[in-house]
């Protein structure tokens, strides 16, 4: 069974997004306030994590950043805050997904399920090692881990999973909506600008110069390339 944390100071919506979880075989716990959700959140004993962003005394996006600093887990905001210099922060700062509230406790669901399923994949499918490398970049398939020019950097799940597909596909040109239905796929509800954001975080922890890219290349119109 897996463990979820729900870190929301509404315990209306909190209580709402439990039962429906519990019903579909989830077991969940729920936090009213950031600063105790942070100290649950770094225990290492959930498999993802649902955070509001506006919470008593700890915001969700320090929550976040510090969970980030230890755990690769999913991390799904869910938030009544719709701006889009929110959610490009949120992702920022490490979470997977983004919600906002009213929301459809289905697509919740899916979304679960989704990210769960491919964080398990990422973390589970290589049984020995294979190393990638290409100018400097490493990626380590087996300890997930990925050095740049020999200094190791960290990455979310979901930059991880980019960052190896593009890795294991060099000089193909994807689109932006085919690396969407690739990565994110068809029960993800989301914008296709995630695909560019993630893009452009990956492009600051790899590339000398973000502005202009060596590894991965806007080809204008078309989509994206990576150059091995």
């Amino acid at each position: 069974m897996k463990n979820i944390l729900i870190i929301e100071d509404d315990a209306n919506i909190a209580e709402l997004e439990r039962d429906y979880l519990q019903l579909n075989g989830y077991q969940v716990d729920i936090v009213l306030d950031g600063a105790t959700g942070l100290k649950k959140a770094v225990s290492g004993t959930y498999d993802i994590l649902i955070v509001d962003l506006m919470l008593p005394q700890l915001d969700g996006f320090e929550i976040i950043k510090e969970v980030r600093k230890k755990l690769e887990i999913p991390i799904i905001v869910l938030s009544a805050r719709s701006e889009d210099i929110d959610k490009i922060r949120g992702l920022d700062y490490g979470a997977d997904d983004y919600l906002t509230k009213p929301f459809s406790p289905a697509e919740l669901m899916a979304r679960i399920r989704s990210h769960l399923k491919r964080y398990e994949r990422l973390t589970g499918k290589h049984q020995g090692i294979e190393v990638i490398n290409h100018r400097g970049l490493e990626i380590n398939t087996a300890s997930h881990k990925v050095y740049v020019n020999g200094k190791e950097v960290q990455f979310t799940a979901k930059e991880y999973e980019l960052l190896l597909f593009f890795a294991s596909n060099p000089n193909i040109l994807f689109s932006k909506e085919r690396i969407f239905d690739l990565l994110w796929g068809a029960e993800y509800y989301g914008d296709l600008a995630t695909v560019p954001v993630h893009i452009q975080k990956i492009r600051k922890k790899i590339e000398r110069d973000p502005a202009n890219p060596e590894y991965i290349e806007t080809v204008w119109g078309t989509g994206y390339r990576f150059n091995p």
